[in-house]
C-alpha cells in the first residue's frame, strides 16, 4: 500500500539521461546549481556530473554569514569526489540592505530574501558559464510548497523534483554520497537551528507516506484517516497541498485571444500532451 522503495539503478539511468536530453533540446551542455551541503543539492550534483561530465558542472557555494560551517564542508565533500567546477560567493552583501530596512523582520521574510538572492547569483553565473540552471527541490517539498518562489525553486531544469525525500535518501545512499550528508537532519540553514522539519511540524517520513497515497495512490482524505493517518494530520497535508498550486505552476495567463500562450499556443514539444 504505501511502498516507497524505487530501483535505484533505472532511476539513476533515467534521471541523467533527461538531464542531457533536455540541456540539449536547449542548446546547452553544462550545468550550474547551487551546492547548499544539503542531500537534495548534492544528488543533483551527482547526477549532473554522471550526465555532462565534471567538466561541465559549475557547483555554487552561497553562504550567509549565519550558515553553518558544516554546510561548507558538506559541500566541499561532494566538489572534491566529482572534481567538478566550484565557487563561493557570499551573499551577506547583497541580503543584509534589504533585511535592514525593517528591524521587526521575520526569519521568514530573511530566508525569502536570502533564497532569491542565491537565485541571482545563480541565473548571472548561468550566463558567465554558458549553462542552464538545474533544480534542487524534491517531491515532497513541491507538493507542500515548502520552497521560496523564484528563489530555491527557480530552475531551468529540476532532476529530482519526482522523487519524495525518502526516494532521495534511497538514490544518494546508491549513488555513493558521503554519510554524513545523507544522514543530517535536513536544513536550508537559512538561520541558526533552523531545519525542514521543525518548521513543518512532522518528519519528511511521516509526509511521504501519507502524500504518496494522496498523489501516487489517488486516495480520498477520507481513506487516508480510515488507513489510519490522524485526521488533523491528513487535513492539514491536504490543505497545505491545495494552498500552494500557485507554486507548482506558471502564472495563469487572462485569456483573451482565440491563441492564448499556455492554453491554446503550445510550442512544438508540447502538442498533444
Amino acid at each position: 500500500m504505501n511502498d516507497l522503495s524505487i530501483n535505484t539503478g533505472l532511476a539513476g539511468k533515467i534521471l541523467t539521461g533527461f538531464i542531457r536530453s533536455e540541456l540539449n533540446r536547449a542548446g546547452f551542455t553544462r550545468a550550474v546549481l547551487g551546492l547548499s551541503g544539503g542531500i537534495d543539492s548534492a544528488l543533483s550534483c551527482v547526477l549532473a556530473a554522471e550526465a555532462l561530465g565534471p567538466e561541465n558542472v559549475l557547483a555554487v557555494r552561497m553562504p550567509y554569514r549565519t550558515s553553518s560551517s558544516e554546510s561548507l564542508e558538506h559541500a566541499q565533500l561532494v566538489i572534491d569526489k566529482l572534481g567538478i567546477r566550484a565557487l563561493t560567493i557570499p551573499i551577506s552583501e547583497m541580503a543584509d540592505p534589504l533585511i535592514a530596512l525593517d528591524p521587526e523582520i521575520s526569519n521568514l521574510r530573511k530566508g525569502n530574501i536570502m533564497a532569491r538572492c542565491r537565485m541571482i547569483v545563480l541565473f548571472d553565473q548561468s550566463e558567465a558559464f554558458k549553462a542552464l540552471v538545474i533544480g534542487t527541490g524534491n517531491k515532497t517539498e513541491i507538493l507542500l510548497g515548502y520552497s521560496t518562489l523564484y528563489g530555491d525553486s527557480a530552475c531551468a531544469i529540476n532532476p529530482i523534483g519526482d522523487l519524495y525525500k525518502t526516494q532521495v535518501r534511497q538514490l544518494s545512499r546508491a549513488l555513493g554520497i558521503p554519510a554524513e550528508i545523507v544522514d543530517k537532519p535536513p536544513t536550508a540553514d537559512l538561520w541558526v537551528g533552523q531545519t525542514d522539519e521543525g518548521e513543518l511540524g512532522y518528519t519528511y517520513e511521516e509526509a511521504d507516506k501519507l502524500l504518496y497515497l494522496l498523489v501516487d495512490q489517488r486516495y480520498s482524505p477520507e481513506e487516508c484517516i480510515e488507513a489510519g493517518f490522524d485526521a488533523g494530520f491528513v487535513h492539514s497535508i491536504v490543505e497545505r497541498v491545495r494552498c500552494n498550486q500557485f507554486k507548482r505552476i506558471l502564472p495563469p495567463v487572462a485569456k483573451l485571444s482565440n491563441r492564448t500562450i499556455g492554453y491554446d499556443f503550445l510550442y512544438l514539444r508540447d502538442w498533444g500532451t
